[in-house]
């Protein structure tokens, strides 16, 4: 490398050596393991990351949620209306186990949450 000083060009060398790492498993996760939170949370931890975002001022309406998250204005509403889920499904739903929420769907939740009685919807749900 060349660099220009006022007494005239210096010059350095130097070496370096990159090696390449291993990534290990990790010994929690099972071979062939989904790391990823279930779908269902991860839309729901989005939709109270909306819902914060609106409340800081970061973004003004749904249509600006679809622009940050590069998502469809509808998208948005679907993924809002998880926040309509009584608070004791939403904690269900954060703490099971991905065995509990394996056969459960967004189209489902949706419709749990179109409900407006949370008893109705804690029912729906099976708690």
């Amino acid at each position: 490398m060349m660099i220009q000083d006022q007494d005239g060009p210096m010059q350095f060398e130097f070496q370096v050596t990159l090696k390449k790492v291993a990534h290990k498993a990790s010994r929690t996760e099972a071979p062939g393991a989904d790391p990823r939170p279930h779908s269902l949370v991860r839309t729901l931890v989005q939709a109270h990351r909306i819902e914060a975002l609106l409340q800081e001022g970061r973004i003004r309406d749904h249509a600006g949620a679809a622009r940050f998250l590069g998502v469809s204005r509808p998208r948005v509403a679907q993924i809002v209306g998880f926040l309509r889920l009584a608070p004791a499904i939403q904690e269900a739903i954060l703490n099971a186990s991905p065995e509990r929420l394996g056969s459960l769907t967004a189209r489902q939740m949706r419709r749990i949450a179109a409900v407006p009685d949370w008893a109705e919807q804690a029912a729906l749900f099976n708690l």
